[in-house]
């Protein structure tokens, strides 16, 4: 007896799923142990599709009617956003319905009130498509690492950013440009503020972080940067310490285990480091665990293709559950750990100042410093008279020591101005 598959959303990833579904009909079916049939496919406007791997009659604008009919088994939802994903998704596990969803977003803003009501009644949800695309991640997190414990996750989730910064880095490319590259290419969209300003990769670490620490986490807990305000200076001065800058999404245990971090924003990453080879619009995640040790997860991170091969990977793991009578793993928050503010999370730091060149200006500075606790590991000099500038790195400090350093090297005479703050990750013992 087939398994009736109801498809939310035929854009890019939904009309991939489609396809794969068609050619891989019966290696599906020998890997489920029934066939996978289409049950319907909701759409906004059916005249616009096409896809001669559907009936025309399969297709429907009533979103919500489908979700719930009888006949589904199995609701797949690539639409993506909040409403009317919410609802639907509610409507359909609250009906018995397992679901799959690539929507990161959802699971990021309002997942507990999706994994609640899918307990109550005992269906599935699982979301490997929602983190890293085609990269099997998540499910390594919750179940191959269960027996472990999960130190740090540190990872490039969004490939528009590791795009524009890639060409920043190896062409010399300047922000803007590099951006209508990537749109040009199809890596970003037209309005990429979701991207550039750190929104996607926010939403990913949140359900990153849920995953490694047992912890419930929500896109408001991650504190976000996006690159709008990376210079081609910033990338110089990286390349000049060794170093390459990305946008990381970085997850991590406090150093006495009783809280997390979780925050997304650029940093200079040591170029020996592994995911600074991490080159175009590829996604790397690397996790730190304390007996698997460092692993790394590597691959194509958006796309059709991609992602439809992940949403494929859960259809198969929720339709095995649904002929067994069983359920995949739930979701465990059982470890409650408080995130703690971007204050108390601890890095090194990359600051650039403009100075006047006159004696006594490094003290003034390292006095500032001092101060405020932070302490300084190296310092150089670039130009002379006007276009002086004091190049900073700091040993590892508190995010709010070095703020409270910024706000005093601004109030100083002898600082023109601060002319850029960036941090600086590496291993978690380097």
């Amino acid at each position: 007896m087939a398994l009736k598959v109801a498809l939310l959303g035929c854009g890019v990833v939904g009309s991939e799923v489609v396809r794969q579904l068609a050619r891989q009909a019966d290696d599906l079916a020998a890997r489920v142990g029934a066939p996978l049939e289409l049950a319907g496919v909701a759409v906004r406007r059916p005249g616009r599709v096409r896809l001669p791997e559907v009936d025309p009659a399969l297709f429907t604008t009533d979103a919500a009617a489908l979700a719930v009919r009888d006949d589904v088994d199995i609701v797949v939802e690539v639409i993506g956003g909040i409403e009317p994903a919410r609802t639907l998704l509610l409507d359909a596990v609250k009906a018995g319905k397992s679901v799959v969803t690539a929507n990161k977003a959802l699971l990021a803003e309002d997942g507990a009130t999706l994994f609640a009501a899918a307990q109550a009644t005992g269906a599935d949800i699982y979301y490997e498509a929602s983190v890293a695309g085609a990269i099997p991640l998540l499910r390594p997190l919750r179940e191959s690492l269960a027996g472990d414990r999960v130190e740090r996750v540190l990872g490039i989730v969004n490939g528009t950013t590791n795009y524009i910064l890639d060409r920043m880095d190896a062409h010399g490319s300047g922000f803007s440009e590099a951006l209508e590259q990537a749109q040009a290419l199809g890596y970003a969209e037209a309005d990429p503020t979701a991207d550039i300003e750190g929104f996607d990769a926010a939403a990913k670490a949140a359900i990153l972080a849920g995953l490694a620490f047992h912890t419930r986490v929500t896109a408001a807990d991650v504190h976000r940067e996006g690159i709008t305000e990376v210079s081609a200076a910033d990338i110089a001065s990286a390349k000049a310490m060794g170093c390459v800058v990305k946008l990381l999404a970085i997850c991590q245990r406090s150093p006495d285990g009783s809280s997390v971090g979780v925050r997304v924003h650029p940093a200079m990453l040591p170029r020996e480091h592994p995911l600074a080879g991490v080159r175009e619009a590829y996604n790397a995640v690397f996790v730190e665990a304390a007996s698997a040790g460092r692993l790394m997860f590597y691959g194509a991170g958006a796309g059709g293709a991609p992602t439809a091969s992940a949403v494929l990977g859960d259809l198969v793991a929720v339709a095995r559950n649904r002929l067994a009578g069983a359920r995949g793993p739930e979701e465990t928050t059982y470890a409650g750990l408080p995130v703690h503010p971007m204050g108390d999370s601890v890095t090194r730091y990359h600051v650039a100042l403009d100075v006047a060149d006159r004696p006594g200006v490094l003290a003034t500075v390292a006095e500032s410093f001092a101060r405020n606790d932070v302490s300084i590991k190296n310092v150089r000099q670039e130009g002379h008279g006007d276009d002086a500038q004091l190049v900073i790195v700091t040993h590892m400090a508190a995010d709010a020591a070095l703020a409270a350093t910024v706000d005093d090297l601004r109030r100083l005479s002898t600082v023109r101005s601060v002319a850029s703050v960036m941090r600086v990750e590496a291993l978690a013992d380097g």
